[in-house]
C-alpha cells in the first residue's frame, strides 16, 4: 500500500465531491508530520484555497472529515491552521510493512528494455602514477550513482577513460630507461602502477635538479628570475628527451610503442587489483590514445561547417562568446590534440557503441569550465544528449597538511589506505572484543567488510559539491554516524533473526489485522516506507549522500527501538511477530541502500 498515493487520490476525490473542482495531483502537497504536532502526514492546504474558496481552518478541516469518513487510511485528523495533520491507521501501517516485505527489492524501480540509458564515466587515471585518495572517491561516487540509477529505474553503462598516452607518461618511461636498470613488477615485487610511478617521481627529482643548475647560469647571464627559470625549464635536458619520446610516440615509431605498450600493461594489472579492493567495475574502458585522431577528425569536419575556425598560426578554435563564454581552443598550431578534443572523440566512441540518453561525468569541481564548454561543442556537433550532459562536480578530499601532489609523491596511494583502514578496523574490533569467537578467516573478512564500509561510508555520507577533510580515526567508530555503526546494528539484527529460528520461532511475513502496533513502531514502518522516496530522489539528484544519510536516521532509530523495547524476550505471540518482521525488514532495507553505496553488510561482527 502506498499510503501517501492513496492519500493524494482521495483528496482530489474530496475537492472534486466537496467544491465540484477538479485539482491536479501536483497541487496535493502532502509531507511528513513535524514531531511537535499530533499526527502521520500532513496536507498543506494554501494551494487549494481557490478551488475551496473558504478560509484554510474551514477547508482543512473539510477535507480532514472527507478522507477519514471515505477511507480505511485514516484514523484522526487535526488542523493547525492551515494544515491537515493524519493520523493513520494501525491497519494501514501493518498493511504497508507487509508490502515492504513481500518485495526483495522494495524501493526500487523495475528496469526494462525501454528505460531510458544513463552512462556513467569515473575513475579517469592516469597510467604515470597509482590510484590516490582523489581517485578513491571518484570511484565510489560513479560507482554509487551507478547503483543508485539503475535502482532509479535506469539501464545503466559504467565506463573509464584512462589517459594512457601524452607528456606525463613518457615521463615515467624516460625514467625507467635511465634509472630502472631493467626493474619490472616481479623483480621488484611491486604493483605495476606503483613501480611506475616511482619512476614518474624520479623523473621530477632528477629534472628538477637539472632546472636548478641551469637556473644559476641563466641568473648569472643577466636574465631575471622569471625569465631565468622559464628558459632553464624549457632547455632542462631531461625535458626535451621526454619531449622527442612523445614525439616518437606520435609518429608510431617501434620501439618506443612497445616500451609504452609493456609498461600500461603493468599498471593496469595493478589498477586492477585496486579496482577490486575498491569493489568497483567498469562495463566499458576506452583509452585517450584511440580516442584523440577521432577527436581530431570531428573537429576537422567541424571546421569545414564552419562551425569552428581556424587562426593565421593554423590552430582551430571555437567560438563561444555568443554563449557567455570564451574561444577555446580545440586543435594546437602543430596539429596535435588538446583533452578538449579527446573528450569529443570519447564522446563520439561512446555514442557509436551505446544509444546514450544521458551522459553522466564524475570529475572534480576544478574542471567545471572543461564541461560547460563540452556540453556546447557536443551540442555544436550534433550529439542530442550534449547540451544535456551531467557533470557531476565534486569537491577535493583535503588532508589536514595541504593538498596532494603526485610528482612530488606526496599523496595518499589508494591501495595503502585501503590496507590501512582494514587493519585498523581489526585492531579497533579485536580491542573492543567483537572477534573473540571468530576464527582467524572470519575475523580477516570481517575486518575488510568493516575497514572498506567505514571508509566508503566516510567519503559518501557528506554532500559531493563540498570539499572535505579526511580523518580516517574518525571513520571507524561503532557509535555515531558511521558505516561501523551501522554495520555493527545490521548484524546485530541478524543475529536476532538467527536465535529465533534457533528457538523454533519463524518471523511471519503477514500480520493478523487487530496486531498491537506501537507509537515507536509505527515510526520506524514509516521511515521503512519512505525508502522508494529517498531512492527515487536520490537518483535524480545524483546523491549518494542521501541514501547514507537515510541508512543513519533508519539505523539511529531502530536502536532506540532494541535498547526500549523487548523483542526474543516478548510474552505477547503477535507483538514479537509484529517486533520481529519489523526487524528483519529493517536488515532488508539497510541492506539494500548500503549495497547501493557500493557497503557490504556482515552476518556478524
Amino acid at each position: 500500500m502506498n499510503i501517501q498515493k492513496a492519500l493524494t487520490e482521495a483528496v482530489l476525490r474530496g475537492i472534486q465531491d466537496l467544491y465540484g473542482a477538479e485539482a491536479a495531483f501536483s497541487q496535493i502537497q502532502i509531507q511528513k508530520t513535524k514531531r511537535e504536532f499530533e499526527g502521520h502526514l500532513t496536507l498543506v492546504v494554501f494551494p487549494l484555497l481557490r478551488l475551496s474558496r473558504k478560509k484554510p481552518e474551514e477547508t482543512a478541516e473539510q477535507i480532514g472529515a472527507y478522507v477519514k469518513q471515505n477511507t480505511t487510511i485514516v484514523a484522526s485528523y487535526n488542523v493547525v491552521k492551515g494544515f491537515l495533520n493524519l493520523t493513520i491507521s494501525p491497519q494501514a501501517w501493518l498493511s504497508l510493512l507487509q508490502d515492504v516485505a513481500a518485495e526483495e527489492k522494495y524501493g526500487f524501480v523495475p528496469v526494462t528494455a525501454d528505460s531510458p540509458l544513463l552512462m556513467v564515466e569515473y575513475s579517469s587515471p592516469n597510467t604515470n602514477k597509482p590510484l590516490h585518495l582523489g581517485h578513491v572517491r571518484n570511484n565510489l561516487l560513479g560507482w554509487a550513482i551507478a547503483q543508485i540509477a539503475s535502482a532509479g529505474g535506469y539501464r545503466v553503462v559504467k565506463t573509464n577513460i584512462v589517459n594512457d598516452r601524452g607528456i606525463h607518461i613518457c615521463k615515467s618511461m624516460l625514467a625507467w630507461l635511465k634509472y630502472g636498470h631493467g626493474e619490472t613488477p616481479e623483480s621488484s615485487g611491486k604493483k605495476g602502477d606503483h613501480l611506475i610511478g616511482d619512476y614518474y617521481v624520479a623523473f621530477d627529482k632528477h629534472y628538477r635538479a637539472e632546472v636548478n643548475e641551469l637556473l644559476a647560469t641563466y641568473e648569472a647571464e643577466g636574465l631575471t628570475a622569471d625569465d631565468a627559470l622559464k628558459k632553464a625549464e624549457q632547455e632542462a635536458p631531461l625535458m626535451k628527451e621526454a619531449r622527442e619520446m612523445l614525439r616518437k610516440w606520435e609518429q608510431g615509431d617501434a620501439e618506443v610503442r612497445a616500451l609504452w605498450e609493456k609498461m600500461n600493461g603493468w599498471v593496469y594489472a595493478g589498477f586492477d587489483e585496486t579496482y577490486k579492493a575498491l569493489g568497483v567495475a567498469f562495463d566499458k574502458i576506452y583509452y585517450e590514445s584511440q580516442t584523440y585522431l577521432v577527436g581530431k577528425a570531428l573537429v576537422e569536419e567541424g571546421l569545414k561547417k564552419d562551425l569552428f575556425f581556424r587562426k593565421a598560426d593554423g590552430s582551430v578554435w571555437a567560438d563561444l562568446t555568443a554563449d557567455g563564454l570564451d574561444e577555446k581552443l580545440l586543435l594546437r598550431a602543430d596539429g596535435t590534440s588538446v583533452y578538449m578534443t579527446q573528450d569529443i572523440g570519447t564522446a563520439k566512441l561512446r555514442y557509436d557503441d551505446f544509444p546514450i540518453d544521458k551522459m553522466v561525468y564524475v570529475v572534480g569541481n576544478e574542471q567545471n569550465y572543461h564541461f560547460q564548454v563540452l556540453a556546447l561543442l557536443l551540442d555544436r556537433l550534433g550529439f542530442k544528449w550534449g547540451k544535456s550532459l551531467v557533470h557531476f562536480s565534486y569537491g577535493m578530499v583535503e588532508l589536514p597538511n595541504g593538498k596532494m601532489k603526485s610528482r612530488e609523491g606526496t599523496v595518499v596511494d589508494a591501495d595503502d589506505l585501503i590496507a590501512s583502514m582494514i587493519a585498523e578496523a581489526r585492531k579497533t574490533a579485536d580491542e573492543a572484543g567483537k572477534f573473540d569467537d571468530m576464527d582467524e578467516t572470519e575475523k580477516r573478512e570481517v575486518a575488510r567488510i568493516v575497514g572498506m564500509g567505514a571508509l566508503k561510508y566516510f567519503l559518501l555520507k557528506v554532500d559531493a559539491r563540498k570539499n572535505m577533510l579526511f580523518n580516517p580515526a574518525e571513520s571507524i567508530d561503532f557509535n555515531g554516524n558511521t558505516g561501523s555503526f551501522i554495520q555493527y546494528t545490521y548484524a546485530r539484527i541478524r543475529s536476532i533473526l538467527r536465535k529465533a529460528t534457533e528457538a523454533g520461532i519463524n518471523v511471519p511475513q503477514t500480520l493478523p489485522a487487530t496486531t498491537p502496533l506501537g507509537a515507536k513502531e509505527t515510526e520506524i514502518i514509516q521511515h521503512l516506507s519512505e525508502f522508494a522516496d529517498v531512492v527515487r530522489d536520490a537518483a535524480r539528484d545524483y546523491s549518494p549522500s542521501g541514501i547514507a544519510n537515510y541508512c543513519y536516521e533508519l539505523v539511529k532509530e531502530y536502536n532506540q527501538f532494541y535498547h526500549d523495547f523487548s523483542i526474543l524476550r516478548e510474552e505477547d505471540d503477535a507483538v514479537r511477530a509484529l517486533r520481529l518482521l519489523l526487524s528483519q525488514q529493517v536488515a532488508k532495507i539497510v541492506r539494500l541502500a548500503m549495497g547501493l553505496l557500493g557497503i557490504e553488510m556482515p552476518e556478524r561482527m
